[in-house]
């Protein structure tokens, strides 16, 4: 499907001189960038599904049983 982006001089120097480097096609890097952009948004949100626990040092098992012993 085609999709029309405005890009400025600079971004496009910049994806003709990987283009070349690379021997790829413009539009070839561009998919990649998006994908590679997508994929870590779909990381990022995935973490977050995991709340504010998953930043903690402390094994949740081990916490679960240590609160429940103070019962």
């Amino acid at each position: 499907m085609r999709t029309l982006v405005d890009l400025g001089n600079s971004q496009i120097q910049a994806l003709d001189e990987l283009s070349k480097k690379e021997k790829r096609s413009r539009a070839s890097l561009i998919r990649q960038a998006i994908d590679d952009y997508l994929g870590k948004r779909r990381d990022k949100q995935a973490g977050d599904a995991f709340g504010l626990w998953g930043k903690r040092k402390v094994d949740g098992l081990a916490y679960q049983e240590k609160v429940r012993g103070e019962w």
